[in-house]
């Protein structure tokens, strides 16, 4: 199992990558407000469909990677450290996009919301950072077997991922009427999280120069 503090560390990192502005916010917002909340909860499944697969590639990809070459660990913790700085900027920059801007969509089937769900998913570069990259700093060899400690924090950030976007798609319409035409808001939401993603990615470069 992982320790308590690996554990909410990475819960901490999981729960700031769902609630920033990302493909699969913008997506969930667009089809629910277009569409209708069913229409986003089925892309949902689609997004949980992918996380799945992130996990069983990371559970044989990353035990291979490491066993072959040990500095691959450093070289991950780096690029994920690298990566939540640009996010963090994204967020930051002038004229940086906020999660609330959507756009309308065509009405679609089930089968067609889950599949578009699914490959929004695997296109997101969150999410291939967040398995491949972050995740792996998070297992540590003398707390338990690999998998038991990779399955308990692949199980924390879908729950973490799938009760923060339930919400955003239940209450797609009702966020969106809400924060129009209030800028002050929006720039204190992408403040806030940007100073979040950036302060976690100088801790863990901070982590690896120790």
């Amino acid at each position: 199992m992982p320790t308590a503090t690996h554990l909410m560390a990475f819960a901490a990192i999981a729960f700031g990558l769902v609630i920033t502005p990302g493909p699969n916010m913008l997506y969930l917002l667009s089809r629910s407000i277009s569409q209708g909340p069913s229409a986003g909860l089925q892309s949902l499944a689609g997004i949980a469909a992918t996380f799945i697969l992130f996990a069983l590639l990371a559970l044989f990809g990353i035990t291979a990677l490491f066993a072959a070459f040990p500095l691959a660990f450093e070289v991950l913790r780096t690029a994920g450290a690298l990566y939540l700085l640009y996010l963090a900027w994204q967020v930051l920059r002038p004229g940086g996009r906020s999660p609330l801007e959507v756009r309308q969509l065509p009405r679609e089937s089930p089968r067609k919301l889950f599949a578009m769900g699914f490959m929004t998913n695997l296109l997101n570069p969150k999410a291939g950072v967040l398995y491949f990259s972050l995740l792996p700093q998070f297992i540590a060899p003398a707390q338990g077997h690999f998998f038991e400690q990779l399955m308990m924090l692949v199980a924390t950030q879908i729950a973490i991922s799938m009760t923060v976007n339930a919400a955003i798609v239940l209450s797609a319409a009702t966020l969106a009427s809400k924060v129009d035409g209030r800028p002050a808001w929006l720039l204190f939401q992408r403040w806030l999280m940007g100073s979040v993603l950036g302060g976690l990615a100088v801790r863990m470069l901070a982590a690896g120069a120790r």
